[in-house]
């Protein structure tokens, strides 16, 4: 039985009707058509899906879209703003952190919740935020040197 959710997502208010064991992930693919939200394994290893859930980073097919009624939900669609690239997203594309891009999306969302913290992380805590999404393509250097540059300027 459907049950229809509200969210705030990027902003935003939004409606929509979930089956009880519909995943945040899918809500936001096919109900919202939010497709920078990527699906990778669908049991919380790859990270791709991860998306901010009320300020904190968590890989979205790891809830219930129902679970997330009258909350503020952030994706990657929602960092970009007037067309222009966010600060983190720009130092991605300054550092070559991206290859295939399939899990940009979760890493850049997992980089936001941990520099939104308002800290300049150490490399640590920045592998260790990023350590639960998967990236097949880069070795990881460029993704943390892009974190820790975007860290001296952020905003939100």
């Amino acid at each position: 039985m459907a049950k229809t959710i509200s969210l705030i997502v990027n902003g935003k208010p939004y409606s929509g009707e979930a089956e009880s064991r519909t995943l945040l992930a899918h809500f936001l693919r096919d109900g919202l058509r939010l497709t920078g939200t990527h699906l990778g394994c669908v049991v919380g290893r790859c990270g791709a899906c991860t998306v901010l859930w009320n300020g904190r980073a968590v890989k979205s097919c790891m809830v219930f879209a129902v679970q997330a009624d009258g909350d503020e939900i952030v994706t990657v669609e929602g960092l970009a703003q007037d067309k222009r690239l966010h600060p983190l997203q720009e130092s991605f594309w300054k550092n070559d952190a991206v290859e295939c891009g399939y899990c940009t999306p979760g890493m850049l969302m997992s980089a936001y919740g941990l520099l939104s913290k308002g800290n300049k992380p150490t490399e640590e805590q920045i592998k260790r935020a990023i350590s639960g999404n998967l990236c097949r393509c880069t070795g990881y250097g460029n993704i943390v040197a892009a974190i820790k540059e975007a860290a001296l300027n952020f905003t939100k």
